[in-house]
């Protein structure tokens, strides 16, 4: 199984294929860090135009360096919260209209959870103390 992920939350626009929910087929990251360094930290305004012009450019990318195209693909996912709602938007809508448009399956995921659970994309997973 093939999933396309899609990660807006806050400045960094990503995209990932993952082959059968471990495998780490391509990663791409586009990062805002000099956009908003002169700032003084994330304007949330700037973070979601940034992600507007780098989403398609991301995923493309990402598709490219996994050699698959979307239509291979079996499930699209998307960070849905928490995080800055103007960026989360963007990826959420553009990963919904992607689902709709090729007629597959579509997940929301939180973005924290996404934290904790991304350890188990290790070769060595780790162990519970209980």
């Amino acid at each position: 199984m093939l999933t396309l992920g899609i990660e807006t939350s806050c400045d960094d626009t990503a995209a990932a294929v993952l082959e059968d929910d471990t495998y780490i087929r391509a990663n791409v990251i586009s990062s805002q860090d000099m956009i908003h360094t002169r700032f003084g930290g994330i304007v949330p305004e700037l973070a979601s135009r940034r992600h507007m012009e780098s989403i398609t450019v991301v995923t493309r990318e990402a598709l490219d360096q996994a050699h698959v195209s979307l239509n291979e693909i079996d499930l699209i996912a998307v960070t849905q919260g928490p995080g800055l709602i103007g960026s989360l938007l963007v990826g959420f809508s553009y990963a919904k209209a992607l689902a709709f448009t090729l007629n597959k399956p579509f997940v929301g995921v939180d973005h924290m959870t996404g934290h904790l659970l991304s350890s188990f994309l290790e070769k060595d997973k780790p162990s519970f103390p209980y």
